[in-house]
């Protein structure tokens, strides 16, 4: 124990920064490793001053403030992610991104079975998804499905019913949105899983309606 009596406050400064360096090594999470790869660069920064070790120098006043601003931004990210979680699903801040276009009414938007490449907001006018056999307004959004399928073709048919505004985005804009922007991502996923629910709450309305109507065909054939 000798060899402890003979440690400096300088020489604990240096396993001050070895004990940091092993922690943020055995770190699974990003925040936490980089909140420790801080200290640990403050510290070592610290003893490289007092011991005029230059290259060490150098090496943490370069990680030191590269590892405050990811951890900034990996803050700032969780906080985007928590806040378009809680979000409404507003199309307000993505209009930005869409390419205005006027439709007249009997023109096809797009037919069931073509190739999916794009996504529409509707801006005025009225419109009818043929085969569910639903009219849209303006301010719905309507053909993100078919970036979700899985040969990227449309499963409805969309005809314009009275003359109005679309506002549309490409698939490759929103693939591009979808990997840059948080807030998209989760608007993207709550959209198509509400589309994907009140799909699903359909067809389990039209079967009870079937079931229910089954005693009276058979009813009516029996008599």
């Amino acid at each position: 124990m000798a060899w402890l009596n003979s440690l400096t406050w300088i020489d604990g400064i240096a396993w001050l920064a070895a004990a940091l360096s092993i922690t943020g090594s055995a770190m699974r999470t990003i925040i936490p490793l980089r909140c420790v790869g801080i200290a640990t660069n403050a510290v070592s920064l610290t003893y490289a001053v007092i011991m005029r070790l230059y290259p060490s120098i150098t090496v943490n006043l370069i990680l030191l403030p590269l590892n405050a601003v990811r951890l900034y931004q990996m803050i700032r990210l969780i906080r985007q992610v928590k806040q378009a979680s809680k979000s409404d699903l507003s199309m307000e801040w993505l209009k930005p991104f869409m390419t205005r276009r006027n439709v007249k009414a009997g023109e096809i938007l797009f037919a069931r079975g073509d190739t999916a490449n794009c996504m529409f907001y509707t801006l005025s006018g009225r419109y009818h998804l043929k085969e569910l056999d639903i009219e849209l307004l303006q301010g719905q959004v309507v053909g993100e499905m078919g970036f979700m399928s899985p040969d990227n073709k449309r499963t409805q048919t969309l005809e314009c019913l009275e003359d109005g505004e679309v506002l549309n985005i490409s698939y490759d804009e929103v693939r591009q949105l979808y990997f840059q922007n948080p807030q998209f991502g989760f608007y993207f996923l709550r959209l198509t899983s509400e589309r994907l629910f009140k799909n699903m709450q359909r067809m389990e309305a039209e079967i009870e309606t079937l079931r229910a109507d089954k005693p009276t065909v058979q009813k009516a054939i029996s008599a």
